[in-house]
Protein backbone atom coordinates (compact mmCIF):
# COMPACT_ATOMS: atom_id res chain seq x y z
CA UNK A 1 0.00 0.00 0.00
CA UNK A 2 1.05 3.18 -0.63
CA UNK A 3 1.07 5.90 2.70
CA UNK A 4 0.34 4.85 6.20
CA UNK A 5 -2.51 3.64 7.84
CA UNK A 6 -2.69 6.94 9.83
CA UNK A 7 -3.20 8.60 6.69
CA UNK A 8 -5.83 6.71 5.74
CA UNK A 9 -7.53 7.25 9.36
CA UNK A 10 -7.02 11.02 9.54
CA UNK A 11 -7.75 11.78 5.10
CA UNK A 12 -10.28 8.95 4.23
CA UNK A 13 -12.04 7.39 7.21
CA UNK A 14 -12.37 10.36 9.82
CA UNK A 15 -14.16 12.69 7.54
CA UNK A 16 -16.54 10.32 5.88
CA UNK A 17 -17.69 9.67 9.38
CA UNK A 18 -17.56 13.12 10.79
CA UNK A 19 -19.77 14.47 7.82
CA UNK A 20 -22.29 11.81 7.15
CA UNK A 21 -22.96 9.65 10.48
CA UNK A 22 -23.10 11.66 13.63
CA UNK A 23 -25.65 12.40 15.81
CA UNK A 24 -24.93 15.63 17.65
CA UNK A 25 -27.63 16.79 18.55
CA UNK A 26 -29.07 13.59 20.32
CA UNK A 27 -25.86 11.75 20.43
CA UNK A 28 -24.48 8.40 18.88
CA UNK A 29 -24.26 7.64 15.43
CA UNK A 30 -26.37 6.83 12.80
CA UNK A 31 -24.69 3.06 11.08
CA UNK A 32 -27.75 2.24 8.49
CA UNK A 33 -26.18 3.30 5.69
CA UNK A 34 -25.78 1.69 2.26
CA UNK A 35 -22.60 1.03 -0.05
CA UNK A 36 -23.42 4.41 -1.61
CA UNK A 37 -23.12 6.16 1.30
CA UNK A 38 -27.18 7.08 2.13
CA UNK A 39 -28.56 6.57 5.27
CA UNK A 40 -31.95 4.11 4.81
CA UNK A 41 -33.00 4.69 8.83
CA UNK A 42 -32.27 6.81 11.77
CA UNK A 43 -32.81 3.76 14.29
CA UNK A 44 -29.94 3.02 16.75
CA UNK A 45 -28.60 -0.39 17.08
CA UNK A 46 -26.70 -0.89 20.57
CA UNK A 47 -23.91 -3.35 19.26
CA UNK A 48 -23.06 0.14 17.00
CA UNK A 49 -24.12 2.68 19.96
CA UNK A 50 -21.60 1.32 22.53
CA UNK A 51 -18.68 0.46 20.00
CA UNK A 52 -19.01 4.40 18.88
CA UNK A 53 -18.50 5.61 22.32
CA UNK A 54 -15.76 3.85 22.98
CA UNK A 55 -13.91 5.02 19.40
CA UNK A 56 -14.93 8.72 20.35
CA UNK A 57 -13.30 8.27 23.80
CA UNK A 58 -10.35 6.96 22.11
CA UNK A 59 -10.22 9.62 19.35
CA UNK A 60 -10.66 12.31 21.94
CA UNK A 61 -7.29 10.70 23.92
CA UNK A 62 -5.57 10.49 20.57
CA UNK A 63 -6.55 14.29 19.66
CA UNK A 64 -5.97 15.56 22.93
CA UNK A 65 -2.01 13.83 22.85
CA UNK A 66 -1.56 15.22 19.53
CA UNK A 67 -1.02 11.75 17.88
CA UNK A 68 -3.58 12.13 15.65
CA UNK A 69 -5.09 14.71 13.51
CA UNK A 70 -8.53 15.50 12.48
CA UNK A 71 -9.49 18.60 10.86
CA UNK A 72 -12.94 18.57 11.56
CA UNK A 73 -13.24 17.45 15.09
CA UNK A 74 -11.16 18.76 17.78
CA UNK A 75 -10.87 16.91 21.34
CA UNK A 76 -14.31 18.84 22.85
CA UNK A 77 -15.86 17.39 20.06
CA UNK A 78 -14.48 13.78 20.49
CA UNK A 79 -15.19 14.03 23.96
CA UNK A 80 -18.81 15.45 23.58
CA UNK A 81 -19.56 12.43 21.41
CA UNK A 82 -18.63 9.99 23.67
CA UNK A 83 -20.09 11.59 26.53
CA UNK A 84 -23.38 12.07 24.68
CA UNK A 85 -23.48 8.81 23.59
CA UNK A 86 -22.80 7.30 27.09
CA UNK A 87 -25.74 9.27 28.40
CA UNK A 88 -27.89 7.92 25.34
CA UNK A 89 -27.22 4.28 26.45
CA UNK A 90 -27.42 4.97 30.12
CA UNK A 91 -30.73 6.84 29.83
CA UNK A 92 -32.44 4.63 26.90
CA UNK A 93 -30.69 1.26 26.57
CA UNK A 94 -29.63 0.29 30.07
CA UNK A 95 -31.90 -1.94 31.89
CA UNK A 96 -31.96 -2.30 35.96
CA UNK A 97 -31.59 -5.99 35.16
CA UNK A 98 -28.31 -5.84 33.63
CA UNK A 99 -29.51 -6.38 29.84
CA UNK A 100 -29.44 -3.98 27.53
CA UNK A 101 -32.10 -2.46 24.41
CA UNK A 102 -30.90 -4.33 21.32
CA UNK A 103 -32.54 -1.52 18.99
CA UNK A 104 -33.93 1.92 19.40
CA UNK A 105 -35.40 4.73 17.09
CA UNK A 106 -33.44 7.65 16.87
CA UNK A 107 -35.30 9.43 20.30
CA UNK A 108 -34.50 6.02 21.86
CA UNK A 109 -37.62 4.37 22.02
CA UNK A 110 -36.70 0.60 22.08
CA UNK A 111 -37.77 -1.49 19.05
CA UNK A 112 -38.67 -4.87 19.68
CA UNK A 113 -37.10 -7.67 17.05
CA UNK A 114 -40.78 -8.72 16.26
CA UNK A 115 -44.35 -7.26 17.62
CA UNK A 116 -44.90 -8.17 20.89
CA UNK A 117 -41.06 -9.49 21.41
CA UNK A 118 -38.43 -8.63 23.63
CA UNK A 119 -36.46 -5.84 23.43
CA UNK A 120 -32.75 -7.28 24.94
CA UNK A 121 -31.99 -10.01 22.88
CA UNK A 122 -27.74 -9.81 22.21
CA UNK A 123 -25.24 -10.36 25.03
CA UNK A 124 -22.74 -8.51 22.64
CA UNK A 125 -24.79 -5.63 22.23
CA UNK A 126 -24.88 -5.70 26.28
CA UNK A 127 -20.92 -6.10 26.12
CA UNK A 128 -20.40 -3.37 23.42
CA UNK A 129 -22.91 -1.20 25.59
CA UNK A 130 -20.33 -1.60 28.81
CA UNK A 131 -17.32 -1.10 26.47
CA UNK A 132 -18.73 2.50 25.59
CA UNK A 133 -19.70 3.50 29.14
CA UNK A 134 -16.41 2.46 30.48
CA UNK A 135 -14.46 4.24 27.92
CA UNK A 136 -16.65 7.27 28.19
CA UNK A 137 -15.98 7.79 32.01
CA UNK A 138 -12.34 8.03 31.15
CA UNK A 139 -12.64 10.88 29.18
CA UNK A 140 -15.89 12.28 31.34
CA UNK A 141 -14.99 11.27 34.54
CA UNK A 142 -18.25 13.81 35.88
CA UNK A 143 -20.70 10.75 35.12
CA UNK A 144 -18.22 8.39 35.13
CA UNK A 145 -19.17 6.42 38.59
CA UNK A 146 -22.77 5.81 37.16
CA UNK A 147 -21.60 4.88 33.78
CA UNK A 148 -18.96 2.19 35.22
CA UNK A 149 -21.61 0.68 37.64
CA UNK A 150 -24.26 0.16 34.74
CA UNK A 151 -21.31 -1.29 32.68
CA UNK A 152 -20.18 -3.36 36.00
CA UNK A 153 -24.23 -4.72 36.08
CA UNK A 154 -23.67 -5.42 32.40
CA UNK A 155 -20.53 -7.18 32.56
CA UNK A 156 -21.18 -9.57 35.15
CA UNK A 157 -24.73 -10.39 34.10
CA UNK A 158 -23.15 -11.58 30.88
CA UNK A 159 -20.42 -13.55 32.46
CA UNK A 160 -22.95 -15.17 34.29
CA UNK A 161 -25.45 -16.13 31.49
CA UNK A 162 -22.65 -17.30 29.58
CA UNK A 163 -21.77 -19.66 32.16
CA UNK A 164 -25.18 -20.63 32.75
CA UNK A 165 -25.76 -21.10 28.91
CA UNK A 166 -28.76 -18.69 28.93
CA UNK A 167 -26.79 -15.63 27.67
CA UNK A 168 -28.54 -14.38 24.26
CA UNK A 169 -26.95 -13.85 21.04
CA UNK A 170 -29.49 -12.80 18.29
CA UNK A 171 -29.73 -12.93 15.38
CA UNK A 172 -27.76 -16.49 15.17
CA UNK A 173 -27.86 -18.13 18.85
CA UNK A 174 -25.17 -20.34 20.06
CA UNK A 175 -27.24 -24.16 19.81
CA UNK A 176 -27.25 -26.06 22.88
CA UNK A 177 -24.53 -28.79 23.17
CA UNK A 178 -21.84 -25.60 22.28
CA UNK A 179 -19.90 -22.72 23.83
CA UNK A 180 -19.14 -19.68 21.54
CA UNK A 181 -15.29 -18.62 21.36
CA UNK A 182 -17.00 -14.94 21.08
CA UNK A 183 -18.38 -15.19 24.66
CA UNK A 184 -15.07 -15.01 26.70
CA UNK A 185 -13.37 -13.39 23.80
CA UNK A 186 -16.08 -10.20 24.52
CA UNK A 187 -15.84 -10.66 28.41
CA UNK A 188 -12.08 -10.67 28.23
CA UNK A 189 -11.99 -7.09 25.92
CA UNK A 190 -14.96 -5.60 27.60
CA UNK A 191 -13.50 -5.98 31.24
CA UNK A 192 -10.05 -5.05 30.36
CA UNK A 193 -11.13 -2.14 28.75
CA UNK A 194 -13.35 -1.15 31.55
CA UNK A 195 -9.85 -1.27 34.14
CA UNK A 196 -8.47 1.64 32.45
CA UNK A 197 -11.03 4.06 33.73
CA UNK A 198 -9.50 3.48 37.26
CA UNK A 199 -7.11 6.16 37.45
CA UNK A 200 -10.12 8.67 36.51
CA UNK A 201 -12.97 7.54 38.35
CA UNK A 202 -13.24 6.88 42.28
CA UNK A 203 -14.77 3.21 42.36
CA UNK A 204 -14.09 1.14 45.23
CA UNK A 205 -11.14 -1.41 45.56
CA UNK A 206 -13.83 -4.14 45.00
CA UNK A 207 -15.06 -3.14 42.23
CA UNK A 208 -12.20 -2.84 40.32
CA UNK A 209 -11.60 -6.68 41.63
CA UNK A 210 -14.30 -7.86 40.53
CA UNK A 211 -13.74 -6.54 36.82
CA UNK A 212 -10.30 -7.75 36.92
CA UNK A 213 -11.65 -10.83 38.26
CA UNK A 214 -13.77 -11.43 35.03
CA UNK A 215 -10.37 -10.36 32.48
CA UNK A 216 -8.55 -13.19 34.58
CA UNK A 217 -11.55 -15.66 33.92
CA UNK A 218 -11.88 -15.06 30.49
CA UNK A 219 -7.91 -15.60 30.03
CA UNK A 220 -8.58 -18.69 31.39
CA UNK A 221 -11.19 -19.68 29.74
CA UNK A 222 -9.36 -18.77 26.42
CA UNK A 223 -5.59 -20.17 26.91
CA UNK A 224 -6.27 -22.18 30.14
CA UNK A 225 -5.44 -26.08 30.12
CA UNK A 226 -9.01 -26.50 28.62
CA UNK A 227 -9.52 -23.36 27.22
CA UNK A 228 -11.10 -22.33 23.55
CA UNK A 229 -7.01 -22.12 22.00
CA UNK A 230 -5.17 -25.25 21.99
CA UNK A 231 -1.39 -24.98 20.12
CA UNK A 232 -1.79 -24.41 17.34
CA UNK A 233 -5.61 -25.32 16.49
CA UNK A 234 -8.28 -23.88 18.32
CA UNK A 235 -12.38 -23.72 18.82
CA UNK A 236 -14.92 -21.55 17.31
CA UNK A 237 -18.15 -23.57 18.84
CA UNK A 238 -16.48 -26.02 21.37
CA UNK A 239 -19.01 -29.11 21.68
CA UNK A 240 -19.92 -30.63 25.11
CA UNK A 241 -19.90 -34.23 23.26
CA UNK A 242 -16.90 -35.25 21.81
CA UNK A 243 -19.50 -36.72 19.50
CA UNK A 244 -20.32 -34.04 18.14
CA UNK A 245 -16.85 -32.82 17.26
CA UNK A 246 -16.84 -33.67 14.17
CA UNK A 247 -20.45 -31.76 13.21
CA UNK A 248 -20.77 -28.74 10.84
CA UNK A 249 -20.07 -26.32 14.00
CA UNK A 250 -17.36 -28.52 15.55
CA UNK A 251 -14.85 -28.11 12.37
CA UNK A 252 -15.97 -25.07 11.27
CA UNK A 253 -12.94 -22.10 12.19
CA UNK A 254 -13.41 -18.44 11.61
CA UNK A 255 -9.61 -17.40 11.20
CA UNK A 256 -10.50 -13.81 11.16
CA UNK A 257 -12.27 -14.27 14.71
CA UNK A 258 -8.88 -15.76 15.79
CA UNK A 259 -6.73 -13.29 14.90
CA UNK A 260 -9.19 -10.59 16.72
CA UNK A 261 -8.52 -12.58 19.81
CA UNK A 262 -5.29 -12.67 19.36
CA UNK A 263 -4.51 -9.09 20.12
CA UNK A 264 -6.88 -8.84 22.48
CA UNK A 265 -5.23 -11.55 24.61
CA UNK A 266 -1.77 -9.43 24.11
CA UNK A 267 -3.50 -6.40 24.97
CA UNK A 268 -4.78 -7.94 28.53
CA UNK A 269 -1.70 -10.10 29.50
CA UNK A 270 0.63 -6.56 29.15
CA UNK A 271 -2.26 -4.71 30.91
CA UNK A 272 -1.81 -7.38 33.82
CA UNK A 273 1.78 -7.22 33.78
CA UNK A 274 2.33 -10.66 32.22
CA UNK A 275 4.40 -11.02 28.99
CA UNK A 276 2.28 -12.28 26.49
CA UNK A 277 3.38 -15.83 25.30
CA UNK A 278 4.29 -14.18 21.93
CA UNK A 279 5.39 -17.97 20.03
CA UNK A 280 1.91 -19.54 21.01
CA UNK A 281 -0.58 -16.44 19.48
CA UNK A 282 2.45 -16.60 16.45
CA UNK A 283 1.48 -19.96 15.99
CA UNK A 284 -2.06 -19.81 16.62
CA UNK A 285 -2.17 -16.70 13.87
CA UNK A 286 0.07 -18.82 11.42
CA UNK A 287 -2.40 -21.70 11.49
CA UNK A 288 -5.25 -19.16 10.91
CA UNK A 289 -3.67 -17.90 8.05
CA UNK A 290 -2.75 -21.01 6.47
CA UNK A 291 -6.39 -22.21 6.96
CA UNK A 292 -8.56 -18.91 5.74
CA UNK A 293 -6.06 -17.35 3.14
CA UNK A 294 -8.01 -17.73 -0.10
CA UNK A 295 -5.08 -19.38 -2.53
CA UNK A 296 -8.04 -18.62 -5.54
CA UNK A 297 -8.38 -15.02 -5.05
CA UNK A 298 -6.63 -14.12 -2.13
CA UNK A 299 -8.12 -12.08 0.74
CA UNK A 300 -9.02 -14.13 4.15
CA UNK A 301 -12.21 -16.16 3.87
CA UNK A 302 -14.86 -15.40 6.43
CA UNK A 303 -15.51 -19.57 7.45
CA UNK A 304 -13.63 -22.79 6.76
CA UNK A 305 -13.02 -26.09 7.81
CA UNK A 306 -10.13 -26.80 10.85
CA UNK A 307 -7.93 -28.37 7.95
CA UNK A 308 -8.88 -25.82 5.36
CA UNK A 309 -11.50 -25.18 2.43
CA UNK A 310 -14.97 -25.02 2.55
CA UNK A 311 -16.73 -26.33 5.98
CA UNK A 312 -18.15 -29.25 6.54
CA UNK A 313 -19.63 -31.64 8.43
CA UNK A 314 -23.52 -32.91 9.54
CA UNK A 315 -25.89 -30.51 10.51
CA UNK A 316 -27.81 -30.79 14.04
CA UNK A 317 -31.05 -31.88 11.73
CA UNK A 318 -30.45 -31.50 8.44
CA UNK A 319 -34.06 -30.88 8.44
CA UNK A 320 -33.84 -27.46 9.88
CA UNK A 321 -30.45 -25.91 9.46
CA UNK A 322 -29.73 -23.70 12.37
CA UNK A 323 -29.54 -20.03 11.49
CA UNK A 324 -25.92 -20.24 12.49
CA UNK A 325 -25.31 -23.22 10.58
CA UNK A 326 -27.09 -21.55 7.43
CA UNK A 327 -24.80 -18.89 7.44
CA UNK A 328 -21.41 -21.05 7.48
CA UNK A 329 -22.92 -22.53 4.59
CA UNK A 330 -23.93 -19.64 2.86
CA UNK A 331 -20.93 -17.09 3.32
CA UNK A 332 -18.57 -18.93 3.83
CA UNK A 333 -16.35 -17.55 1.12
CA UNK A 334 -17.14 -13.69 1.54
CA UNK A 335 -14.27 -11.50 2.01
CA UNK A 336 -15.26 -9.24 5.24
CA UNK A 337 -14.04 -5.80 6.20
CA UNK A 338 -13.80 -6.77 9.81
CA UNK A 339 -11.59 -9.68 9.56
CA UNK A 340 -9.28 -8.02 7.23
CA UNK A 341 -8.73 -4.86 9.81
CA UNK A 342 -8.08 -7.30 12.49
CA UNK A 343 -5.55 -9.22 10.80
CA UNK A 344 -3.68 -6.01 8.93
CA UNK A 345 -3.63 -5.20 13.06
CA UNK A 346 -2.48 -8.73 14.24
CA UNK A 347 -0.31 -9.29 11.93
CA UNK A 348 1.51 -6.25 12.57
CA UNK A 349 1.72 -6.22 16.44
CA UNK A 350 3.18 -10.09 15.96
CA UNK A 351 5.72 -9.58 13.19
CA UNK A 352 8.59 -8.69 15.75
CA UNK A 353 8.24 -12.18 16.41
CA UNK A 354 8.12 -14.00 13.15
CA UNK A 355 9.58 -13.30 9.87
CA UNK A 356 6.31 -15.23 8.72
CA UNK A 357 4.05 -12.98 10.59
CA UNK A 358 6.10 -10.09 8.94
CA UNK A 359 5.30 -11.24 5.42
CA UNK A 360 1.66 -12.30 5.97
CA UNK A 361 1.13 -8.33 7.46
CA UNK A 362 2.77 -7.23 3.83
CA UNK A 363 0.15 -9.46 2.17
CA UNK A 364 -2.87 -8.74 3.99
CA UNK A 365 -2.46 -4.99 4.18
CA UNK A 366 -1.62 -4.80 0.35
CA UNK A 367 -4.68 -7.01 -0.06
CA UNK A 368 -6.63 -4.92 1.95
CA UNK A 369 -5.81 -1.79 0.82
CA UNK A 370 -6.37 -2.71 -2.90
CA UNK A 371 -9.97 -3.91 -1.92
CA UNK A 372 -12.12 -2.42 0.36
CA UNK A 373 -11.41 1.20 0.33
CA UNK A 374 -14.33 2.85 -1.51
CA UNK A 375 -12.34 5.06 -4.77
CA UNK A 376 -15.30 7.27 -4.46
CA UNK A 377 -16.10 7.15 -1.29
CA UNK A 378 -12.50 7.10 0.57
CA UNK A 379 -14.52 4.61 3.32
CA UNK A 380 -14.68 0.99 3.01
CA UNK A 381 -16.99 -0.99 1.67
CA UNK A 382 -17.56 -3.52 3.89
CA UNK A 383 -19.17 -6.80 2.53
CA UNK A 384 -17.32 -8.22 -0.58
CA UNK A 385 -17.78 -11.71 -2.65
CA UNK A 386 -14.88 -14.34 -3.09
CA UNK A 387 -13.41 -12.57 -5.79
CA UNK A 388 -13.85 -8.61 -4.52
CA UNK A 389 -16.69 -7.56 -5.70
CA UNK A 390 -19.25 -5.31 -3.73
CA UNK A 391 -21.79 -7.35 -2.15
CA UNK A 392 -25.42 -5.76 -0.81
CA UNK A 393 -25.52 -8.35 1.72
CA UNK A 394 -26.17 -8.25 5.49
CA UNK A 395 -23.99 -9.77 7.78
CA UNK A 396 -24.91 -9.82 11.69
CA UNK A 397 -26.61 -6.53 11.21
CA UNK A 398 -28.02 -4.36 8.79
CA UNK A 399 -25.38 -1.46 9.56
CA UNK A 400 -22.24 0.28 8.00
CA UNK A 401 -20.43 0.02 11.41
CA UNK A 402 -16.95 1.78 11.93
CA UNK A 403 -15.85 0.16 14.87
CA UNK A 404 -13.06 -2.58 13.24
CA UNK A 405 -11.60 -0.45 11.17
CA UNK A 406 -11.18 2.73 13.09
CA UNK A 407 -9.98 0.59 16.01
CA UNK A 408 -7.28 -1.17 13.94
CA UNK A 409 -6.41 2.18 12.51
CA UNK A 410 -5.52 3.64 15.79
CA UNK A 411 -3.87 0.32 16.64
CA UNK A 412 -1.85 0.56 14.02
CA UNK A 413 -1.08 3.93 13.68
CA UNK A 414 0.35 3.80 17.26
CA UNK A 415 2.95 0.96 15.70
CA UNK A 416 3.66 3.21 13.02
CA UNK A 417 5.03 6.09 15.15
CA UNK A 418 6.94 3.66 17.09
CA UNK A 419 8.65 2.30 14.02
Amino acid sequence: MNGSWQEHLEQDILPWWNERAVDAELGGVFTNVDNAGSLLSTNKYTWSQGRWAWLAAELAEEVAAGTIADADADVVAWTDRAKRTASFLYEHAVRADGRTVFLTSRQGRPIPAEPGGDVATSVFADLFAALGLGAAARVHPAQGEDWLRAAGRILHRAESDWQARTARSEPYPVPAGFRDLAGPMNLLHTAAEMLRARSACPMTAAFWQEIDGVRTRALTLLIGPDGFLGDPTWWEFAPDDAQRADALLGTHRTPGHLLEALWMIAHAQEQSGESPHWQRLVRLGQRALDIGWDARDSGILRYTHADGGPPRGDLLDPAHPTPYESLVDDTWDTKLWWVHAESVYTTALLRPYSEDMAQWHRRISDYTYATFPDPAQGEWIQVRGRDGHPLDKVVALPVKDPFHVIRSLIFLSRIERRS
